[in-house]
């Protein structure tokens, strides 16, 4: 089990369902995910794919410890280019001959019926792409007084409540730490994560999954929500300040500006009026809120990142094309 590139035996049948999971540096959470998801009952052999995106920890130790404990396969692969997303888009490449294919991501732990639920909703109810509940876990970090329940969103938290629905606006995203796709889905639309919205290492930003749902969005994909594919999402104490908040819709602003922004021809200084007018009201309103001490002033703060940060990609783009798909 030392290869790096792959770890499935020879002549293994591929189990029709995946397990993703897409990790960076955090060995010690591993065991408990891997072990709850051996746990899980399924109604088909499903097998567990790690991505170890360059991990300088002991990822690969623990790896070879879980691989030869009892339970679902463990197998894994060495993905060399740094970033989430060329690790999910890893993840669809080493499923080729698998049916469905699910994601959770390494800081999170599934409840019980999470896998059943997502092969439900695919095999059953004919669903091309499901999710499900995500909780905010704050047993190990306690939650700020300040951490509203209307920017739990921007943590992963995700509840459209007790009954299962098709998603069919924008209005109900669904986010791939807790997704599950027809593998199949992938060729038939030609699609793959966009890395344009890459998040590498321990940096903020991404965008993938939001970019990944709206063009799922756009081709007419059966996309469903099922409150019992469960999961509990343990934040990392670094994200429980505000200022995480703020530069985070800052550069998701950013991306929006340099990617999906129209040319305008009308500009001051190459910004387009009405959005800089917005910014500033952003501001404006922002500053009134934090004076009054109003318990949304964060949430309106991050607004106003986000408007500044779209002028800041208008103004100095990183690099790519706008308006780009998330074809291959």
């Amino acid at each position: 089990m030392e290869n790096p590139e792959s770890c499935q035996g020879t002549g293994t049948p591929p189990a029709p369902v995946t397990i993703a999971i897409c990790t960076y540096n955090r060995s010690a959470l591993l065991p408990g995910l891997i072990g709850a998801l051996r746990a899980q009952q399924c109604p088909l052999l499903f097998d567990i794919l790690v991505i170890d995106n360059n991990s300088s920890d002991a990822t690969q130790d623990v790896l070879q410890q879980q691989a030869a404990l009892p339970g679902a396969m463990l197998r894994w692969v060495h993905e060399t280019r740094q970033g989430i997303v060329h690790a999910r888009n890893r993840a669809i490449a080493e499923t080729l001959a698998s049916e469905y294919l699910v994601f959770i991501d390494d800081d999170e732990l599934p409840e019980q019926g999470f896998i059943s639920a997502a092969l439900d909703a695919l095999s059953r109810e004919g669903a091309d792409c499901v999710g499900g509940r995500i909780t905010v876990d704050f047993t190990v970090h306690s939650r700020p007084h300040w951490l509203k329940d209307d920017v739990l969103g921007f943590l992963g938290a995700l509840d459209y409540g007790a009954n299962p629905l098709w998603i069919e606006t924008a209005a109900t995203p669904l986010w791939s730490g807790n997704i599950a796709y027809r593998r199949a889905l992938f060729e038939r639309l030609s699609v793959r994560f966009d890395a344009r919205y890459n998040r590498a290492g321990d940096g903020l930003g991404g965008g993938e999954d939001a970019a990944m749902f709206r063009t799922l969005l756009a081709a007419g994909a059966r996309m469903r929500y099922r409150p019992d594919m469960a999961i509990t999402h343990r934040v990392d104490a670094t994200k429980l300040r505000r200022r995480y908040f703020l530069r985070l819709h800052w550069l998701a602003g950013r991306k929006v500006g340099q990617f999906e922004t129209l040319d305008y021809a009308r500009t001051w200084f190459g910004i387009p009026p009405f959005m800089l007018i917005q910014a500033l009201k952003h501001t404006g309103k922002t500053l009134a809120m934090m004076v009054a001490r109003h318990p949304t002033a964060l949430r309106q703060a991050m607004n106003a990142a986000h408007a500044w940060g779209m002028i800041c990609g208008i103004r100095q783009p990183l690099g790519g094309q706008k308006n780009e798909s998330s074809h291959y």
